[in-house]
């Protein structure tokens, strides 16, 4: 009887959580290419001629694709919205795998590329309120530890007990730099505030050896709040 021939890994990543969106191709090997979408949150428009162009460039038929692994928030509505549609879609019509990856997961191995490399970072994305939406890491010989779990936290409060040395990034910086500036921790330069493609690979690639995929009809945007439009519209309604 013949040996079944295992199919290559073929895995497609998206970032769209951020407003500068990016999307990478990937193999079991590393990383292949990626590539970021121009100009800012027109993730609906850019998205799919991007990935059609990386495939195309890589050889790659979407037919070939065997996983799609997703940063899944919290972040852009809208980016998060299409980024999950695509990746269900793909799940659906040619059975690739999905990894959903944590946003904030991906960002934190932004800081690795700071000098010198912090100790400890903190991920910062604006909630709203007077809120952040954040989590903890311990950076050691070039990997990334979490070592407190995502939450909505009031940003001076969460930062004062956070260890030291502490540096900060994340979107959420210049919403709430008087906060971040009182607690008297390092904010990392703003080039790697911003989600990366690159980073959902690396985290995607741990979760998939562990075998965290989603079904497709289960993969969601993770939101930190429900769309404002949608808030004012049961404000104005009275819907409670």
């Amino acid at each position: 009887m013949e040996a079944m021939v295992q199919q290559p890994q073929r895995i497609l990543v998206i970032e769209t959580s951020g407003r500068a969106g990016s999307t990478a191709l990937g193999t079991e090997a590393g990383l292949v290419a990626a590539v970021r979408l121009p100009g800012k949150v027109r993730h609906a428009g850019e998205l799919l001629p991007m990935v059609a162009d990386l495939l195309h460039k890589q050889s790659w038929s979407p037919g070939s694709l065997t996983d799609v692994w997703v940063s899944i928030g919290p972040g852009s509505f809208t980016g998060l919205r299409i980024a999950v549609t695509v990746a269900r879609t793909l799940a659906w019509s040619v059975g690739a795998r999905l990894v959903a990856v944590p946003t904030v997961d991906g960002l934190a191995l932004n800081a690795l590329a700071a000098e010198p490399v912090p100790a400890h970072v903190a991920v910062v994305l604006d909630a709203k309120r007077g809120q952040v939406y954040t989590a903890a890491f311990e950076l050691i010989d070039g990997t990334c530890r979490k070592i407190v779990d995502a939450h909505l936290a009031d940003p001076l409060a969460f930062l004062k007990v956070c260890p030291r040395p502490l540096a900060v990034l994340g979107e959420g910086v210049p919403y709430h730099r008087a906060a971040i500036e009182a607690a008297e921790v390092r904010i990392l330069p703003e080039e790697v505030w911003w989600p990366r493609a690159e980073h959902v690979f690396q985290v995607g690639q741990t979760l998939a050896r562990q075998g965290c995929y989603t079904p497709g009809d289960d993969l969601m945007p993770l939101y930190i709040r429900r769309p404002e439009a949608e808030e004012k519209w049961e404000k104005l309604h009275g819907v409670s």
